[in-house]
């Protein structure tokens, strides 16, 4: 094969070749390598062929001598030099040759290292996300363990008294009375699947641990003394844990929303109340939701021929009363600025905080 035919040969091969890395992207280095390697397959070293066409050339190359002759060298021609340059060349094309293969020989043995050292680094990185998911899954697991027998892991302690205004004993109260009401939800959950018909309702209850609704209910009017719509009670409860919103009270969201509802500042409590007079929770308080919570606070009287006509104008009233920017709807901001002007206001749309007096004796059953 020509010079001219390895050259196209080359760029032929050169268009084909596609370096990669370990992960399949192109790698900067890959084509130099195999590069090299395909030029030894189409003959060598371009620079030591062109200098063995040289030594067979029909053209002598003429040089000049002392006595300003020419003197011709090399070609057919040549005599005893150009005899004796052949078995210089040919010893010369001997040792190149067996330099590119042991230059061969080394590139495809760093090849090799490259990839496998490739292969284990991505072993090593896989084996550490493994493991490392396998340890967040048992601390989860423990974590439940210990919410269920009332037990609380020493750095969630200190994080629960950095976000709520208990004390470190009646934290620990406060975990045991969690560890009886989930107690009183799952005896509730087996009581409901013992009956057939139960069963199927039953069901999602059992199998998320935390206080549900029908708990979390009878601990308001038991202890709080709430006595409100049911409307209001559902959304007490979705509105306790914002993380968690309508599902069973695990027990750091149960610990935050105790201490907004027990200790929490006035803003605190007036964006509680906000939050669950918000039934569709869209950030605002519209007429039809304020029809729907103040519907059942006047006495209907029998000669009224259309009672929910005194519902209408009463929300009139409170709308003018907390819509400040006139939008025709109550905002935070709007609702907050009302209250801080009138406190008494807070529970303008129905009962939502404890009294003061079911507070003191809350505190006092603590036993602390």
């Amino acid at each position: 094969m020509g010079i001219r035919e390895q050259e196209v040969a080359f760029l032929g091969l050169k268009r084909r070749v596609q370096p990669v890395d370990v992960d399949g992207l192109p790698g900067p280095n890959m084509f130099d390598l195999f590069a090299l390697s395909a030029w030894s397959s189409v003959g060598g070293d371009p620079i030591l062929v062109r200098k063995a066409g040289a030594g067979k050339g029909r053209s002598p190359t003429p040089t000049p001598n002392r006595d300003g002759g020419v003197t011709a060298t090399g070609g057919v021609g040549g005599g005893a030099g150009a005899g004796a340059a052949a078995p210089t060349a040919t010893g010369g094309n001997t040792g190149v040759g067996r330099s590119t293969l042991h230059a061969n020989k080394t590139i495809l043995k760093t090849v090799s290292v490259f990839l496998a050292s490739g292969k284990r680094n991505s072993s090593n990185q896989q084996s550490k996300a493994a493991a490392a998911a396998l340890q967040n899954k048992r601390q989860q697991r423990q974590r439940r363990m210990d919410e269920l027998s009332g037990k609380v892991n020493p750095k969630l302690l200190d994080s629960l008294r950095k976000k709520t205004r208990f004390t470190k004993d009646e934290l620990d109260a406060l975990c045991r009375i969690y560890r009886k009401l989930v107690s009183n939800c799952q005896y509730a959950a087996k009581t409901l699947a013992s009956s057939s018909s139960s069963a199927a309702i039953a069901k999602p209850h059992a199998a998320v641990e935390g206080i549900d609704r029908i708990v979390f209910r009878e601990l308001l009017h038991s202890t709080f003394d709430i006595v409100t719509e049911e409307i209001l009670m559902e959304r007490i409860f979705c509105s306790w844990d914002k993380a968690h919103e309508g599902l069973p009270l695990r027990l750091e969201g149960w610990l935050i929303g105790l201490s907004t509802f027990l200790r929490g500042t006035p803003a605190e409590r007036a964006a509680f109340c906000f939050r669950v007079y918000d039934l569709n929770t869209d950030g605002f308080i519209t007429k039809d939701e304020m029809f729907t919570l103040l519907r059942n606070c006047l006495i209907k009287q029998p000669q009224d021929e259309d009672p929910d006509e005194g519902v209408k104008d009463l929300v009139e009233i409170v709308l003018k009363k907390f819509d400040l920017d006139k939008d025709g709807k109550v905002s935070l901001e709007d609702f907050m600025g009302t209250v801080t002007a009138e406190p008494l206001l807070i529970e303008a749309f129905g009962q939502c905080l404890p009294t003061d007096s079911a507070v003191v004796s809350f505190f006092s059953t603590l036993q602390v």
